[in-house]
C-alpha cells in the first residue's frame, strides 16, 4: 500500500489548523453494505474495529486500507502536537444525490461534537474524492491523501473506462448502431434460418451484410449519405448528380462491353480468356467506356462544386480544381489506350503529361490566388 498526499500552503498551525479532523470516505458504502457498520464511525478504536470487521468480509476491498490509512494520519498528526479526530463517512450503494447528502450529514454531525476548523480527506480513488467540494460546505480541507493499492489503481481506471465504454455503446446512438444493431441483425437473420432450415444460405447473406456494415463504417458512407441527403438546395442537387453520375458510370460498363463484343462473339469458348487479358481487349474496353466514366465522375464533382458554389463555401475552389485535373486526364488515359491498341510509342503520352501538368498548375496559382485576396489571405483547407 502507498499513499500520496497532496497538502495546502503550510500557514499558522496554532491559529487556523490546530483542530483536525481526518474524515475517511467511503462513498458507496461498502462498510455498511459488507461489514454492517452504521457510519458515522468516530475514533480509533472504533474505526480500527470497522476496517477490521471490512478485512474480513472482504479482503479485496480497498476501503479497509484507506481506514487503516485515516488512522496512521491521525496519530501522525496527534504526534506533532495537533488536536485530531478520525472519523468514517459513508454514502449509498447507488451513489448519487442521496449518497453524497448522507455524506454531508454525518460530516456537520462530527462538526458538532468535535468543532474542528480543518478536514483531512482519505480516501481510495477518485470516486470517493469526487466529495470533497462537498465537505469543504462543512469544512476547510486542508489536505487529501489517496491510498493506492499496488497494482489496484491500474485496474481501477481501466474499469471506469471500460464502464464509460459499454455505457457509450449501449445509450449513445453513433455507436450502438453499429456496436448493437448489426449483431442484432445478425442475430435476427441466424434466428429465421435456423427456424426454416435454411443455415447453409442464410451464412452468405449474414457475412454479406457484416462486410457491408464494416465497409460503410471504413469508409464513412453512413455519415457522407447523411450530409448528402440534408432537405436543402444544396442538398437535392447532390442527390441529382450523384444519381446520375452512378448512371454514366454503370453506362460506361455497358458502352466497354459493347466495344469488345464483336471480338467475343466470333471466338470459340476455349479462347475468350486469352481474348480477355490481351492488351488489345482491355485498351478496347476502357476506350469505350471512357467517356461515359468520365461524364459520370464529372456529374458528380459538378454537384459538389455547385453544393459549395450555393453554400458560399471557400471548398468550391477544390471542387473547381478537382474538374480541372478530371479534364486533364481525359487526353492522357485515351492516348495510353491507344498506345495499347495500336502499339504506338510511349513518348507519345510526354505531350499531354505536360500540358495537363502546366494547366493545373496555371490553374491553381490563379483560384488560390484570387480566393486569397477575397477573403483576406486565409489559409484554404480542406
Amino acid at each position: 500500500m502507498s499513499t500520496k498526499e497532496t497538502s495546502l500552503p503550510k500557514g499558522s498551525i496554532e491559529t487556523k489548523t490546530n483542530r483536525l479532523l481526518v474524515i475517511c470516505v467511503d462513498r458507496d458504502d461498502d462498510i455498511g453494505s459488507k461489514a454492517g457498520v452504521i457510519t458515522p464511525v468516530v475514533g480509533r478504536n472504533a474505526c480500527i474495529e470497522a476496517a477490521q470487521r471490512l478485512a474480513l468480509e472482504d479482503p479485496e476491498d480497498a476501503d479497509s486500507n484507506s481506514i487503516f490509512a485515516a488512522v496512521k494520519t491521525f496519530e501522525d498528526l496527534a504526534s506533532k502536537g495537533y488536536q485530531a479526530e478520525v472519523a468514517i463517512v459513508s454514502g449509498t450503494e447507488s451513489k448519487g444525490v442521496q449518497g453524497d447528502e448522507k455524506i454531508v450529514l454525518q460530516v456537520r454531525t462530527i462538526v458538532e461534537t468535535f468543532s474542528a476548523n480543518g478536514a483531512v480527506i482519505v480516501s481510495d480513488g477518485e470516486d470517493d474524492e469526487s466529495v470533497i467540494p462537498i465537505i469543504q460546505n462543512v469544512l476547510p480541507i486542508v489536505s487529501v491523501k489517496r491510498v493506492v493499492m499496488k497494482a489496484s489503481r491500474s485496474v481501477e481506471y481501466s474499469y471506469a473506462v471500460f464502464g464509460r465504454y459499454l455505457k457509450a455503446i449501449a445509450f449513445d446512438s453513433k455507436y450502438s448502431k453499429f456496436f448493437l444493431g448489426v449483431p442484432g441483425i445478425l442475430l435476427v437473420i441466424g434466428g429465421i434460418a435456423t427456424v426454416l432450415g435454411l443455415t447453409k444460405e442464410i451464412f452468405a447473406v449474414m457475412v454479406s451484410v457484416l462486410g457491408g456494415a464494416f465497409l460503410i463504417r471504413a469508409f464513412d458512407i453512413d455519415r457522407a449519405w447523411s450530409h448528402w441527403t440534408k432537405p436543402t438546395p444544396a442538398g437535392f442537387i447532390r442527390i441529382f448528380t450523384l444519381v446520375a453520375g452512378i448512371l454514366f458510370v454503370l453506362a460506361s460498363i455497358t458502352a466497354g462491353v459493347s466495344t469488345i463484343s464483336p471480338q467475343i462473339s466470333s471466338v470459340k469458348p476455349d479462347e475468350i480468356l486469352k481474348i480477355f487479358i490481351s492488351k488489345q481487349t482491355i485498351g478496347m474496353f476502357v476506350s469505350g467506356m471512357l467517356p461515359f466514366l468520365w461524364m459520370g465522375i464529372g456529374c458528380m464533382l459538378g454537384g459538389s462544386l455547385l453544393s459549395s458554389w450555393f453554400r458560399g463555401s471557400i471548398r468550391s475552389i477544390t471542387d473547381i480544381l478537382r474538374i480541372i485535373v478530371l479534364v486533364t486526364l481525359y487526353p492522357i488515359i485515351a492516348q495510353f489506350t491507344t498506345v495499347i491498341t495500336k502499339d504506338e510509342s510511349p513518348f507519345t503520352l510526354i505531350p499531354p503529361l505536360l500540358i495537363g501538368l502546366a494547366v493545373i498548375l496555371i490553374s491553381a496559382s490563379l483560384l488560390f490566388h484570387k480566393y486569397r485576396r477575397k477573403k483576406g489571405g486565409e489559409v484554404l483547407s480542406e
